[in-house]
Order: C-alpha cells, then sequence, then structure tokens
C-alpha cells in the first residue's frame, strides 16, 4: 500500500512539473462537462478521406532502397498537384532528425509555419517543444511533419483530395526515416494514418501497430491551447511514448 501511495505521489510530482514546464501556474477547476473542441479534433469527413486513401498502403519498412529525404524534397519540387497550391506561400516539407526514433505527424501548416516553410513554429508548436522537453526529449532529435504540406486557407480542415495528393509524399518520408515510434498529434492526422473515422478522444491512450511502428495519438497541441484541461491526458500519451523510447533503447 504505501509502495502504490509512494508511486502516486511521485507521478503527481512528475505532471506537476511536467505543467510547470508548459508554463501552467494554476489548475484549472474541471468545467460542466463541455466538450466542444478545435475544428482538427473533429471527425470531419474521415468516411471521403479513407476512401481517397484506398490504393495506398502503409511504408514497406523491409524495402533497403528507400528514398533519401533530400531526393524526396526534389521530387515535390513547386507542388501545384492539388487547389492548395493557389492560396500558400511556401511547402512545408518536415524537418528534424534523419534518423528519428521517434517522429511527429500533425495536419497541416499554420499562418507562422506557412510564411518559415518550417512545421510547428508557431505557439502551438512552442507548446510541442514544451511537451517534448517534459519527457526529456529535445526538438532536435525527433523529426516532425504534417499530413499536408500546404495551409489551407483561414487554417480549414485538409479535404480528401489534398490529403490523397500529399499521403504518398508523407509515406516516403516515413520510409526514408524508419522511425520506430510515430506520435499522431490531432484527428486528421490519426485518422488518416490509421484510416479509420474514430474520434481522438477515442483512439488517444493506446499504441497502434504502422506497418511495424508503434503509432500514438494524441491531441494537437493547438487544442490543447483552447482545451488546457486535456494536458493531463496528453501527459499521460508522452508518458506511454518515453517508455517505447525507453524500451527500445534497451
Amino acid at each position: 500500500m504505501n509502495g502504490d501511495v509512494g508511486e502516486m505521489i511521485g507521478d503527481l510530482k512528475s505532471y506537476l512539473e511536467y505543467l510547470k514546464g508548459l508554463g501552467i501556474t494554476e489548475l484549472p477547476l474541471l468545467g460542466d462537462g463541455d466538450d466542444k473542441v478545435y475544428s482538427s479534433e473533429a471527425s470531419g469527413s474521415a468516411g471521403a478521406i479513407h476512401e481517397s486513401l484506398r490504393s495506398y498502403g502503409t511504408p514497406d519498412l523491409s524495402h533497403s532502397e528507400a528514398q533519401h529525404l533530400e531526393a524526396i524534397r526534389s521530387e515535390l519540387g513547386n507542388c501545384q498537384r492539388c487547389k492548395l497550391h493557389r492560396t500558400r506561400r511556401t511547402i512545408v516539407f518536415g524537418e528534424g532528425n534523419e534518423k528519428a526514433r521517434l517522429m511527429l505527424i500533425g495536419e497541416g501548416p499554420g499562418n507562422d509555419e506557412d510564411v518559415q516553410g518550417r512545421p510547428f513554429v508557431g505557439k502551438a508548436g512552442q507548446l510541442l517543444t514544451k511537451i517534448l522537453q517534459s519527457i526529456g526529449v529535445d526538438r532536435e532529435e525527433v523529426y516532425i511533419a504534417n499530413i499536408i504540406k500546404c495551409r489551407p486557407p483561414q487554417n480549414r480542415n485538409p479535404e480528401p483530395d489534398e490529403i490523397e495528393t500529399c499521403y504518398p509524399f508523407l509515406l516516403k518520408q516515413i520510409q526514408a526515416i524508419r522511425p520506430r515510434i510515430i506520435c499522431a498529434l490531432g484527428t486528421f492526422s490519426a485518422q488518416t494514418l490509421l484510416r479509420t473515422d474514430v474520434k481522438i478522444t477515442a483512439l488517444r491512450g493506446k499504441a497502434y501497430d504502422f506497418s511495424g511502428i508503434q503509432l500514438f495519438p494524441t491531441y494537437h497541441p493547438a487544442y490543447l491551447l483552447r482545451n488546457p484541461e486535456k494536458k493531463r491526458e496528453v501527459w499521460e500519451d508522452m508518458k506511454q511514448i518515453a517508455k517505447a523510447l525507453a524500451d527500445d533503447g534497451r
């Protein structure tokens, strides 16, 4: 019994340190059950997305001739394969450690990312960096990409044809990096990779197999900015990822 209490106290202390690292100094009171969600956490047109991706498989990680990331970026070029090229400023290909054990995949670029051409550099990106640091992972250690590489107008949800156009390039990136673990950030990322219309609230908290890669869905950092009470659940998800990384390193 004393051991269980000590473990609970230690876990609570770790969680409080995690919140402190995110800049949170006050704990929110429980609300009235309101579960309004950020647009990227809604189920969207998942059925249409999955139908459009039917012809694509998961990456064959046993293949020894995967393209290098530079070659994939060169193949992408000044992409005009879908309508998003008309309104974007830059293509946000992805960045990070090309041999990363952990790959994070979000939904798509926002305004800051569209300007800078880098993923997760706005407020949500700053929060993501802190979340990684909370489990002892530096941003430079991971690789970060998105389901789509161009910002949708007014940050609307990605449409099926846009996801279908970008998905093959994402699969090639995964094959090139060969991560041991993927963290799917938000509904569109998790539903696209897992080909399901199950909401993120039901998907998170579990590990899934993605062609031999452990895949952990969790909430998108932008969603956490609007729903800080969900940070506890992300903390639980990140602990799972930290354990998976530790087990993989043994």
